[in-house]
């Protein structure tokens, strides 16, 4: 499906837009990937380490910019739009510039596909659109309902995949523990000893990607199964002998991950090891607690280190 296409990737210079171009490029031929993104310095870096592929173009151009996309959409076969503003603190501050990228962006991605003829597109999600409590999980839900609702209308599918924390991404509490422990530091900070978070590694990212690229139906969010693990199992992992330093928990905060809020439709399990597709029953949540699957501080270490 991958092979002899032209495929672009909104957000592309990002961890996993990085992590898919690795892969996509190891592991098919693809006629053009395609990374679109803001920023040139990340641009120049990327293009020196992928500097022996003659198949990779890279565009300059923000998704707030229809026309931009327009032109860099033309003859694309599959877009992976990943392009969003993250930081929570961040967004909550300047909410307008949440709902430029994020919504709007969105938007045009969805009809610049439509318009160029794109056989599927992707959006990257995240758990925080599930019973959403801060506006960056409220422009990822809308986003989300923009592509859904997209499958009306064209010959384009459109689909979504949602996750949540990967293990050691850029400002991730994992981050934060390593530098603490690479310091020399005893005390490690933690928000609530009951909290828990479903894990995920960069290559299970990318391959629930891939997954709902090559296999998602249309009109569907695809969530992968996970195991959950307490955030003090997580610093003890880490750093055995941390002591906790219990700073009580953030109001944008939730005690556990949820990626699937009862009620809702068209959601579909993935099984990262047998690549499964399963629909979800709606009559429950899918949360990290509780869950059936759990990571003893043994796996955690084998996950982190690779």
């Amino acid at each position: 499906m991958l092979h002899n296409s032209n495929i672009l990737i909104t957000g592309g210079t990002g961890s996993l837009g990085t992590a898919l171009t690795r892969r996509i490029l190891n592991d098919y031929t693809p006629r053009k990937l395609i990374i679109f993104s803001r920023c040139e310095y990340k641009q120049a870096m990327m293009a020196q380490e992928f500097a022996d592929y003659d198949n990779i173009r890279f565009f300059l151009g923000d998704v707030r910019e229809k026309n931009r996309l327009l032109y860099v959409f033309d003859g694309v076969d599959y877009v992976i739009h990943a392009a969003a503003l993250k930081r929570i603190p961040a967004l909550e501050y300047n909410p307008t510039e949440a709902i430029k990228t994020n919504i709007n962006g969105s938007l045009n991605v969805v009809e610049a596909a439509m318009e160029c003829g794109v056989k599927r597109a992707i959006l990257i999600s995240t758990d925080k659109a599930a019973a959403p409590i801060t506006l960056y999980g409220a422009t990822k839900l809308a986003a989300e309902k923009l592509f859904l609702a997209a499958n009306s209308f064209e010959k384009t599918a459109f689909l979504c995949v949602r996750y949540g924390n990967v293990l050691a991404s850029r400002g991730s509490v994992i981050e934060l523990f390593l530098k603490l422990k690479e310091k020399g530091e005893k005390f490690f900070p933690i928000t609530d000893r009951r909290m828990t978070r479903f894990w995920l590694t960069l290559r299970q990212a990318v391959e629930l990607v891939l997954i709902a690229l090559e296999k998602g139906q249309r009109n569907s969010v695809l969530v992968p199964k996970l195991p959950s693990m307490s955030i003090t199992q997580v610093a003890r992992a880490i750093q055995p002998e941390c002591i906790f330093n219990f700073v009580g928990i953030r109001a944008t905060e939730k005690l556990h991950e949820t990626l699937i809020v009862k009620g809702e439709q068209n959601i579909f399990i993935v099984d990262l090891e047998t690549k499964a597709i399963i629909p979800y029953e709606s009559k429950k949540s899918y949360s990290s607690c509780p869950n059936k699957y759990w990571l003893s501080k043994n796996d955690f270490r084998k996950l982190l280190n690779g």
